[in-house]
């Protein structure tokens, strides 16, 4: 006969929410797209930075942060949570501006960039979802909650 034993609970814990899960239904199509373009952006930012930085420094250095952001995103919507949440909806917002952004820059000043970011001509190297990306986040970043 198995004995089941209870641990108390620390002091504090049993007012703490536990974390509600951000991966649910479309959230985890969401979180698989930002894990691959986290794969995508940390990859080419890393060879171009490694292998012709001085070629378009601006162009690699804004890759990498697309990377960065990326990889938050997908970090904070796996955590889950609150805290989590309203980060990841931060997040999006900042993604957003900054696609919007170099996607106007990179229009109205080719000659800046040499060469290519992931958020270039509003992600259009990648089939526009650096600006759908974020776009989507919110959206599930702010449905009801239950």
């Amino acid at each position: 006969m198995s004995e089941t034993r209870q641990v108390p609970e620390p002091a504090g814990e049993a007012a703490v929410e536990p974390r509600r899960k951000l991966v649910t239904g479309p959230g985890t199509l969401l979180v698989w797209v930002y894990g691959v373009m986290v794969v995508g952006a940390v990859s080419r930012s890393a060879y171009q930075i490694a292998t012709e930085f001085d070629r378009a420094p601006l162009a690699y250095t804004l890759s990498a942060v697309a990377a960065v952001v990326y990889a938050f995103i997908t970090y904070t919507l796996v955590r889950g949570g609150e805290r989590a949440r309203v980060a990841a909806l931060v997040c999006c917002a900042v993604e957003l501006a900054g696609v919007v952004l170099v996607g106007i820059w990179t229009l109205a000043d080719p000659s800046a960039f040499p060469d290519s970011t992931v958020w270039s001509e509003f992600g259009r190297g990648y089939l526009f979802i650096p600006v759908i990306l974020p776009v989507t986040g919110i959206l599930w970043l702010r449905r009801p909650r239950a």
